[in-house]
């Protein structure tokens, strides 16, 4: 019989699954989402480069609460404000194994909003 996975060996094993299909390169880097249970973390990754040209999180923003989708919505306008400093426009992106819903959702829609093109 077999064991029963942890929800972080399932998270891992799904964003081993969409990082096969998933690349960043230089014309259009890697958007890769990870989210805590008290904070939201996204960077922009040249993965051809191996560098991560733009980062921002909730930590970072010293927000009070870091686990809810206002704190996920004031990152993605950040991430987009940030990307668009540095010429990037167009992004691919990464969800880290997390389902496209609640506070990653919220994160994505606002950096379409700000001007980020997925």
């Amino acid at each position: 019989m077999a064991k029963e996975l942890s929800r972080n060996q399932k998270r891992t094993r799904r964003h081993a699954r969409v990082r096969r299909k998933v690349s960043g390169t230089q014309q259009r880097p890697r958007l890769s989402v990870y989210r805590s249970s008290e904070h939201i973390y996204v960077q922009i990754i040249d993965d051809a480069a191996q560098n991560t040209l733009v980062s921002a999180s909730s930590l970072q923003l010293k927000l009070e609460n870091g686990g809810n989708i206002a704190a996920a919505q004031e990152v993605g306008k950040k991430i987009a404000e940030l990307a668009q400093e540095k010429g990037i426009k167009s992004v691919v992106f990464d969800r880290g194994g997390n389902i496209y819903h609640g506070r990653v959702k919220a994160l994505a829609e606002a950096a379409r909003e700000a001007g980020l093109e997925f």
